[in-house]
């Protein structure tokens, strides 16, 4: 075969790098693509519910398996993606979305097409689209046709971002040469300026030999961008005490002997908050300090000495170096610290919460302070936990992970909902990677009912995850922050329990937990314990009941948002 279809090449590019499904919905400008995807082997088109679960659910996948893909229709398919496109921007997350366009003719005559503004403009939801994009392309020839689709993709995986690629319907069967598809995308980092790259891993260096109480601080881009080796490594050689944030939990296998606990500003447990704060060097990998990341901006650094590792600069102190990549100056730093005698003494770490009481009656009802940390018994090494914004993300916090456990939790955009498509995604990622793998979802009801459509896609695809729904009456963390008693707060109730077989579930179980003797004994359960077919288990819980994390963060959000934070 010495020529192949664009619209195979661009799914042969993806299958080799190790995406194989696909996320979308079918629309007239897209369909002759998609008969394309069905041409390579290995390679499934999920069909989700809407664009935006299926953007979620992309954004889920790319996570586990670090680049994902989307194919939505001009206009009306494209949009009603882009909120998920948002919060894959916003959190480092690579996302290719593929958009059919209308052919290159019917543009020219800017024809009154559906799905258009009915004004001829045809670039204008590409123009969107940029805004929240790494980079963007419209194929327009033929000839730069197979560059633009290795460049997108390159774009999505080395900069963990959203990356738009438009290509006209009148292109999907254009012809290419096929022996392009025999020299794979360099998916590589470009070196870093080699005489930057040693002023910093010396600056760093100079730190550390003056540094008495050195920590280390990792972040969500320390998971993004690949770098959670490098980080494990650096605690190794410096023995420095380390912490996760909110969204970097996970990032720092939580049972290693320096691994402190969770940093969150004044949110933190207070012996965390001191050894940070106390610290006289910090070193901050993939740091982003969003307002739920950091305790509402309530970090109280006594130090000046701060080392910002970031994908694509380092900053140290008030020197920042542009284009130096986190991830080869920690490659260097732990070289060159393994022949280096660092003269602090490795400081104590915070010890860990205390286990739950096992003496508490079987009938007590179940309160979210014990269930977070009773579900650590539960977990195993290598499990994908994702949880929703709201009592999820920040219960979660009080969990400790096994070894090699990825935490999904949208804490910086906090698109309500979002957990519902992620968990979609991610667990057809971790049934390519290992069908014994297994994705647990913890969503609030009001969240789930925006998004529960794609319940139905993991039914169809016969997906096993682990479906809890903590099922507290409506919107509990908005309660929090404003409007306790207020009817917008409120919800219709759902019969969560018939969900799976209303979307045609016919092997699948479903459990209504409401005590602490429940739990004990569903989680107890070998049969339980493996993820054998898709699961929803119910959580009953108090309406205001919420982790004493976020009955804090409640509060101070509620102060950022009145009216007297205008005031001088």
């Amino acid at each position: 075969m010495s020529t192949i279809h664009l619209g195979r090449y661009l799914f042969e590019r993806l299958k080799q790098v190790g995406v194989n499904t696909v996320f979308g919905l079918p629309g007239d400008f897209n369909l002759v693509l998609l008969d394309k995807l069905y041409e390579v082997d290995g390679m499934r088109w999920a069909g989700d519910t809407n664009e935006l679960n299926a953007a979620y659910a992309a954004d889920g996948y790319a996570r586990v398996k670090g680049v994902a893909c989307m194919v939505t229709t001009f206009g009306v398919g494209e949009l009603s993606a882009l909120n998920g496109i948002a919060g894959s921007f916003s959190e480092h997350v690579g996302v290719l979305h593929v958009v059919g366009v209308p052919s290159t003719s019917s543009q020219a005559k800017q024809l009154l097409l559906h799905h258009t503004l009915g004004n001829g403009d045809f670039t204008v939801f590409h123009r969107m689209s940029a805004n929240i994009s790494q980079t963007t392309s419209v194929i327009t020839d033929l000839t730069t046709a197979a560059a633009e689709i290795d460049r997108c993709i390159r774009a999505a995986y080395i900069y963990q971002r959203p990356v738009y690629l438009g290509i006209p319907a009148n292109f999907f069967e254009q012809d290419l040469p096929s022996a392009l598809l025999d020299t794979h995308i360099d998916l590589s980092l470009k070196p870093n300026d080699p005489e930057a790259e040693n002023e910093c891993v010396e600056q760093i260096t100079r730190l550390l030999r003056k540094a008495a109480h050195p920590i280390i601080i990792s972040d969500a881009c320390a998971s993004r961008h690949n770098v959670k080796l490098e980080t494990q490594q650096l605690i190794d050689v410096t023995q420095c005490p380390a912490f996760n944030t909110p969204m970097g939990k996970g990032t720092i296998d939580e049972n290693h002997p320096r691994y402190g606990g969770i940093y969150v500003g004044s949110l933190s447990k207070p012996d965390i908050k001191s050894t940070v704060e106390s610290a006289d060097l910090i070193l901050s990998i993939g740091a982003l300090l969003s307002d739920y990341n950091t305790g509402s901006f309530s970090y109280s650094y006594k130090t000046k000495n701060i080392v910002e590792f970031h994908s694509d600069h380092m900053k140290i102190k008030n020197a920042t170096f542009p284009g130096v990549q986190m991830k080869f100056v920690l490659e260097r730093l732990v070289q060159r610290l393994a022949s280096e005698k660092l003269p602090h003494v490795p400081a104590d770490v915070p010890k860990p919460l205390p286990p739950n009481n096992d003496t508490l009656p079987d009938p007590t009802p179940l309160k979210q302070e014990w269930l977070w940390r009773e579900l650590s018994k539960f977990l195993v090494e290598g499990d994908i936990v994702i949880t929703e914004t709201g009592t999820s993300s920040f219960g979660i916090n009080s969990t400790t992970f096994p070894a090699n456990t990825l935490g999904i939790s949208q804490v910086l955009w906090g698109s309500i909902g979002y957990a519902g498509g992620a968990v979609c995604g991610a667990t057809f990622a971790a049934e390519e990677l290992d069908p014994n793998k297994r994705v647990i979802l913890f969503i609030g009801d009001g969240s789930l009912q925006l998004t529960v459509q794609e319940i139905s896609t993991m039914i169809r695809w016969n997906l096993h995850p682990y479906l809890f729904i903590l099922n507290n009456d409506g919107y509990t963390i908005e309660r929090l922050i404003h409007g306790p008693q207020a009817q917008y707060n409120e919800i219709q109730s759902w019969d969560h329990l018939q969900l799976l077989p209303v979307f045609g579930a016919t092997d699948y179980e479903t459990y209504r937990v409401s005590t602490v003797g429940e739990w004990r004994k569903l989680t107890n359960d070998k049969a339980f314990q493996k993820n054998s077919t898709i699961r929803m288990i119910e959580i009953m819980l108090p309406v205001m009941d919420a982790p004493t994390a976020l009955i804090a963060q409640g509060k101070l959000s509620e102060q950022m948002n009145s009216a007297n934070e205008y005031k001088e």
